[in-house]
């Protein structure tokens, strides 16, 4: 790297190639981002868009997207068809979703079960080095049972950004 003559200030100036490469260096290879699609996925759009900024090039984002379990009563109740359906639209939203991404590769995980333990084992099984998830302004419940975001916070063996 070279440096300009001090400047009046006495510091130096990079040169703009200098400049140049720092600004592109980001910090994060694998970035594993939390989708909820409760708003039309505006909130994990702005989580995609964030990620984006903080990816390296040749980097991969791995959207992940998690079902709540459907209980053994209403499993019997709800028809094989229907459920099918269902996933298939929560997949047509997420691939709308990774069309904002700019990876070079872009995955898409959709588990079902535990929304914080999966997000978790997304995590590690990507090798990822960031999470990335939403949350909201906590209600009364959240101070009892905590919420999905605190659960991955507390849990995770890497770091998490949380953002509201």
């Amino acid at each position: 790297m070279q440096f300009c003559p001090p400047n009046r200030f006495g510091g130096h100036q990079y040169q703009d190639q200098a400049r140049t490469e720092l600004k592109e260096h980001k910090m994060y290879k694998s970035i594993v981002v939390a989708v909820a699609l409760f708003n039309k996925g505006a909130t994990s759009r702005a989580l995609i868009q964030k990620a984006n900024k903080l990816l390296d090039a040749g980097g991969s984002i791995t959207l992940v997207h998690v079902l709540d379990e459907v209980p053994a009563y209403l499993a019997a109740a709800v028809a094989r068809e229907q459920l099918l359906e269902h996933r298939k639209a929560i997949r047509e939203q997420l691939d709308s979703l990774a069309s904002v991404a700019k990876a070079k590769t872009v995955d898409i995980d959709i588990r079902g079960g535990r929304p914080s333990e999966n997000i978790l084992a997304c995590a590690q099984d990507c090798n990822a080095d960031l999470i990335m998830v939403a949350s909201h302004k906590p209600g009364m419940s959240d101070y009892f049972i905590g919420s999905t975001a605190s659960r991955v916070v507390r849990h995770s063996q890497i770091s998490v950004l949380v953002s509201r």
